[in-house]
């Protein structure tokens, strides 16, 4: 039994190895292809790189509960399976678009296919003990770093042959994933603990609503909202914020990102198995609220390249909050509701990123063009330092009684 149970793990985790390693692949280039594509400078880049996020995270907002409800009723597999086919439908789009109409296009397309890591996350909770959730979602985040440490150093080397090569490398990989997950993945959900699909529930609002009944969260939801909210200030924002204050280039930013890889899986996979059991996941939530704050504020505030790298360990143990807060969450629902769990987190983060990569994007090119009031590109990593604050007070106030 136990063997099957890592067994089933390490499935996901290579699935999601490669899935990662190909969105990864496409970061460093993509601030050039908007520029190809666009003919704008790179302060007005940002801005349609910030509501190219906008269109996948619309998509996903109103297409992730239909899939988990789908998934808690005809299992997990099928639905990654045609998740990792829309990413690969998604990269080869962006690989021959003309303009950017069809970078939007194939955002669009990934945005309605994009639940890979909803359906993971339920997948591990179907397989996990509850003792061990926590430690397991951080997989999934071992997974995220493990593909950063790939992905952007291939982009940056294949961005040199032109910025649609790290697209059409990304496609194949997709394809690959695809071809894993349907040959080698397994089901992990048994029939026993399916439920029928309804269309009630499997809405962006509805599922939100049945996952509010539960109070722990409900009122950890706000903290999760900043918190995804302030992390587009590096997830939306890093590519742009190094190339205008330190003038890297794609290699450079490919090189940055591995080692963001590096870190986010030595903490994932080897740190956080030890950290969460000794502290507790309470303090887990807490220690790594306070250390992503600390690090977005050194970021905004680094005046050399090389202070970049180094704030770089403070930011990344921060890590150990979102597999305490997922575990926490995680333990107050039956298993036959994880995956509309799952689909309901995903759409409260897809929420908040319709509008969070327009905002930081959009505080990044106010305070670094032209006739800005002040230059100051840290602006936006700022925002996120306050955001995350807020956001570790919320949590402990709701938290400290229970």
């Amino acid at each position: 039994m136990k063997n099957n149970y890592q067994a089933a793990v390490g499935f996901i985790f290579v699935t999601l190895l490669l899935d990662v390693t190909g969105f990864g692949i496409i970061i460093p280039v993509l601030p050039k292809l908007i520029m190809d594509l666009s003919g704008k400078d790179l302060s007005h880049a940002s801005q349609i790189g910030g509501w190219l996020m906008f269109a996948y995270a619309l998509t996903q907002f109103i297409f992730a509960p239909i899939l988990g409800g789908l998934s808690d009723r005809y299992g997990r597999r099928p639905i990654l399976l045609g998740s990792l086919f829309g990413f690969c439908l998604d990269y080869l789009l962006s690989a021959f678009a003309p303009t950017i109409g069809w970078l939007f296009l194939g955002r669009m397309v990934a945005g309605i296919m994009g639940s890979s890591f909803t359906t993971a996350s339920a997948y591990i909770a179907d397989v996990s003990t509850p003792d061990k959730r926590a430690q397991n979602f951080g997989m999934i985040g071992a997974a995220f770093g493990l593909g950063f440490i790939l992905g952007p150093a291939i982009g940056g080397f294949l961005g040199g042959f032109g910025p649609k090569a790290p697209f059409l490398a990304a496609a194949a990989l997709a394809f690959l994933n695809w071809l894993y997950g349907l040959f080698i993945l397994p089901e992990s959900l048994k029939p026993e603990n399916r439920r029928p699909f309804d269309w009630k529930r499997a809405n962006p609002i509805g599922t939100m609503v049945q996952i509010v009944k539960y109070p722990i969260i409900r009122s950890l939801l706000f903290s999760l909202v900043l918190l995804y909210i302030a992390a587009w200030a590096i997830q939306g924002g890093w590519s742009y914020y190094t190339m205008e204050k330190f003038h890297w280039d794609e290699r450079m930013v490919g090189i940055s990102l591995s080692v963001v890889g590096a870190i986010t899986a030595i903490v994932q996979a080897g740190l956080i198995r030890i950290i969460i059991p000794k502290l507790g996941q309470k303090r887990g939530v807490y220690v790594g609220l306070s250390l992503y704050c600390l690090g977005f504020i050194l970021f905004a505030f680094a005046n050399q390249g090389w202070m970049m790298f180094a704030f770089l360990i403070p930011y990344c143990l921060g890590g150990i909050a979102g597999p305490s807060l997922q575990g926490i969450i995680s333990t107050q629902v039956e298993p036959n509701v994880q995956g509309e769990l799952q689909g309901g987190l995903t759409s409260v983060m897809s929420a908040t990123s319709i509008f969070a990569p327009p905002l930081m994007t959009g505080i990044f090119s106010y305070f670094t063009a032209a006739d800005a009031p002040v230059y100051f590109p840290g602006a936006a990593m700022l925002t996120g330092a306050a955001l995350t604050f807020i956001s570790a007070v919320w949590a402990y106030i709701n938290l400290r009684n229970k």
